[in-house]
Order: C-alpha cells, then sequence, then structure tokens
C-alpha cells in the first residue's frame, strides 16, 4: 500500500512538473529551404537508384546482347525456363536447340547464358 502512495505522489510531481516547464518555442521554416530541400533529397534519391539499379542492368543487358550475337552451332545454352540445350540452327530471330532426344525451336531473347562454346567450357559467375 506505501509503494501506491509513492507512485501516486511520484506520478502528482511529475505532472506539475511538466505543467510548469516553458512550452518549446517555436521555429519558424522559410518555405523557399523546404522547397529546396525536398528537390534536393528527391535529386540524391534518384542518383542512388541510377547508381545501384538501372546502371548494373543496363551493363548486363548490354552483356547478354553481346552474348546473344556471338552465338554459334554448338554452343552450350541455358534458356530463361532452365532448359538446356546445344544450338543447331540460329535464324534471325529463333534459333534451333537439342536439349535431350528433344530439337526445340526457342527465340533468341530467351537463351539467359552460354555454358560452353563450342566444347570450350566457359567460366560460371555461380
Amino acid at each position: 500500500m506505501m509503494k501506491f502512495f509513492a507512485l501516486l505522489l511520484l506520478l502528482a510531481q511529475q505532472s506539475l512538473m511538466a505543467r510548469d516547464a516553458a512550452p518549446p518555442q517555436q521555429m519558424v521554416q522559410d518555405p523557399v529551404g523546404g522547397t529546396i530541400k525536398s528537390f534536393g533529397l528527391m535529386g540524391i534519391f534518384l542518383l542512388v537508384m541510377w547508381l545501384f539499379i538501372l546502371a548494373p542492368q543496363r551493363k548486363r543487358t548490354k552483356d547478354l546482347e553481346a552474348t546473344i550475337k556471338s552465338l554459334k552451332t554448338g554452343d552450350k545454352v541455358v534458356t530463361s525456363s532452365g532448359i538446356l540445350g546445344v544450338v543447331l540452327t540460329i535464324k534471325d530471330k529463333t534459333l534451333s536447340i537439342r536439349s535431350a532426344e528433344t530439337k526445340l525451336e526457342i527465340l533468341k531473347s530467351s537463351v539467359l547464358e552460354v555454358i560452353e562454346r563450342s566444347g570450350e567450357p566457359s567460366e560460371s559467375k555461380s
């Protein structure tokens, strides 16, 4: 019971001290400065997004285009759907691959990477 009264007394003292405390001074913010700060933060955000997302994606796209242009008959490829196959023929937009005992005609854009180049194993990034 004594602890209860001590706690009640402590809370009353805290509320009196908070009421007597001076209210904090309000600072007036410059609207032009706030606008400049907002545009600056937006610019920094866009720059960071470009550096970490768009630039590496553009590099990967260029590398993949170069890989597709350099495809030759006999290269072992992996498609975006996970099919492994050996290139048989190459046309303008498609190529024929042999996977196991099946011959497939796929779009060049579905080639994800080249595993081997005409019998020579290439270095894997994974």
